[in-house]
């Protein structure tokens, strides 16, 4: 699992207070910079492999300004080419919004995509979402 503490900007909250839902995708993507160096140098755009194929977003709770907020990513399938992370996003100790994101591993050059490396592969795997009995059985 990857964690992020996210800490909320004034400009980042709507008219009733709540930290805008335009805002939590970002967030989540926050929360997967370090997923993103398993597959190159995050800065480095020439080299970028990791397209989003599709993301969704569950909100459970309102995220509220000043409180940090904590975003953790789990890396829940790995496929071929593609992978789906699992994240949360908790603020005063519960969970406030859990999200899905595909991601497509592409080679820069060629912009296509390509199987992802039996390296990165073993380094997902120590990233792997936690399953239970009930997540099993929806499988």
């Amino acid at each position: 699992m990857f964690e992020t503490v996210i800490h909320p900007r004034v400009s980042e909250t709507d008219a009733v207070g709540h930290i805008n839902n335009t805002v939590v995708p970002v967030w989540f993507e926050a929360g997967r910079r370090d997923f993103f160096a398993l597959f190159g140098p995050p800065e480095d755009f020439s080299q970028w492999r990791m397209i989003v194929a599709s993301f969704t977003v569950d909100f459970e709770h309102e995220l509220t300004y000043p409180a940090p907020v904590t975003v953790r990513t789990w890396v829940e399938r790995v496929g071929n080419s593609s992978l789906t992370l699992y994240e949360e996003m908790h603020q005063h100790g519960r969970r406030c919004a859990t999200g899905r994101t595909t991601y497509v591993n592409v080679n820069p050059q060629e912009k296509r995509s390509e199987r992802i490396s039996d390296d990165i592969r073993a380094e997902l795997a120590k990233h792997a979402a936690p399953t239970t009995d009930s997540q099993k059985e929806t499988r």
